[in-house]
């Protein structure tokens, strides 16, 4: 069967590249009740998946532009939403009487509920630090990408990547732990989850390279944000299309 050609602009992969994005977000915040320890840091479980949210956003601002990537971010908000929205349902739904999973249904639920309970001040903590950080990375990468002509692809990934994350983790951390941890202990908290996710970037940047060139071959994409509104609450595109 032959393939017939198709047209540039058609996006056939941006619907694979938000899936990514959306599950990875979902994922890490249903495994961040984890801690766990990697020398001398103690992180949360998220972090071995969260980043991985922000490589896919450097993707998606580098290769479609600034308003198909604030699209997804959007997307990514309303679907996280929604799995707390059903997640705190399903911890209120009474267990059944076979449900014997570690014993009895009360201590089965007991379980279910203390791993997916959310406190109203994480989860809000969570929301908002996830929006600032991905809108200023996306922002950045895309206002760097005009100023190096789209050269140094490195630096904007990984610069990008250090404001966003900076910001994710001084939001996240001192929204859900002021008051509770010493301020020394916060500043902690931010300093260990800014490297660990920078870092992440940084050995990622093989894979992003390999992933943005694919892409602008397979889509005859290379978006330059020379006209988009960058203000984070336009759904419109108004990025121009630029050729490799």
């Amino acid at each position: 069967m032959i393939e017939e050609p198709r047209p540039a602009g058609r996006e056939r992969w941006l619907p694979a590249i938000a899936a990514v994005f959306v599950t990875s977000l979902i994922v890490s915040n249903i495994i961040a009740v984890k801690l766990f320890s990697a020398g001398p840091f103690f992180l949360p479980a998220g972090t071995i998946v969260f980043p991985i949210s922000y490589i896919f956003g450097d993707v998606l601002t580098e290769v479609y532009g600034y308003a198909r990537a604030r699209q997804v971010i959007w997307i990514g908000f309303a679907c996280n939403l929604f799995a707390v929205v059903v997640i705190l349902i399903s911890i209120h739904l009474p267990p059944a009487s076979i449900w014997d999973l570690l014993g009895t249904p009360a201590e089965s639920q007991k379980a279910f509920a203390a791993i997916f309970s959310f406190a109203p001040r994480i989860l809000a903590a969570s929301f908002i630090a996830y929006l600032a950080g991905e809108f200023l990375n996306s922002f950045i990468l895309a206002k760097m990408k005009i100023a190096t002509r789209g050269r140094y692809l490195w630096t904007r990934t990984i610069g990008s990547t250090l404001v966003g994350q900076l910001a994710d983790s001084a939001i996240f951390i001192s929204l859900a732990f002021a008051g509770v941890v010493p301020g020394n202990g916060i500043l902690a908290l931010v300093i260990s989850q800014w490297l660990v996710k920078s870092a992440y970037e940084a050995v990622a940047t093989p894979l992003t390279y390999g992933a943005v060139n694919f892409l602008k071959r397979a889509e005859k994409l290379d978006y330059f944000d020379y006209d988009t509104n960058f203000s984070p609450i336009v759904w419109r595109t108004q990025a121009r299309p630029e050729g490799e």
